[in-house]
């Protein structure tokens, strides 16, 4: 939770998120709830926050865990690179997811729950052992549901979409989203999947891939392979 008057960059992100057409219905709600919670840091290739960011989002975990409503999420926000193009903002994207669970990794394990290979589709990013689903924003993004003018990482605790689903309401807040994005894009996303079809990895940085993109995440806490002696 962040006093809004006090930083800008969460001011303009409400804003961004408030506008009238904006698809994302899930972001809306919480917004309107007041269970989207905001950090400000620097840049997005500097290692140097990532100690806040991870204390930021433990703390985040606890309050989600506590709550029994649905409709959390944290954004970092980033005050720079100011005009990352697509290529840059995912480089520098998964360079902070890696750094970020390397540091989880000396606490934690993986959240039991999902699996922690990028390539597989019942993946998910986890932190304090609670997954989540991360969606990339940044202003040279293709997508312009994505276009928020500073670079930010928007945690989503992936229990939601289960619990979401297990009642019966995923696949209406789905098409809505969906038919929204339309409206303000002007086109279908293409790395959109229905839950659980592919590997989420896809939909993070609002980047377009081909089949031959590999993630460049490799998790700390995946056991790692034993290979027998040559």
């Amino acid at each position: 939770m962040v006093d809004i008057q006090e930083h800008e960059e969460v001011r303009e992100y409400f804003d961004f998120i408030s506008k009238k057409d904006f698809p994302c219905v899930a972001a809306k709600t919480a917004l309107t709830w007041q269970q989207l919670n905001c950090l400000v840091v620097d840049h997005l290739a500097c290692p140097k926050d990532d100690a806040a960011i991870l204390e930021f989002l433990y703390g985040f975990v606890d309050t989600y865990r506590q709550s029994e409503k649905l409709y959390h999420s944290a954004a970092i926000i980033f005050r720079g690179p100011t005009q990352p193009n697509e290529a840059l903002f995912e480089e520098l994207f998964w360079q902070r997811l890696q750094s970020l669970a390397n540091l989880d990794a000396r606490q934690f394990g993986y959240d039991p729950r999902v699996v922690a290979d990028p390539a597989s589709p019942e993946f998910s990013f986890s932190l304090k052992e609670e997954a989540f689903f991360v969606v990339g924003l940044h202003p040279g993004s293709g997508r312009a549901a994505r276009q928020f003018q500073y670079p930010t990482l928007v945690f989503n605790p992936h229990a939601q979409f289960e619990q979401i689903r297990n009642n019966g309401r995923y696949d209406n807040l789905r098409d809505t989203i969906r038919t929204r994005d339309v409206a303000y894009s002007g086109s279908v996303n293409p790395m959109l999947q229905n839950y659980g079809a592919a590997s989420e990895v896809y939909q993070y940085t609002g980047k377009a891939y081909d089949d031959a993109w590999q993630c460049p995440f490799l998790s700390p806490h995946a056991r790692p392979s034993t290979h027998p002696a040559a």
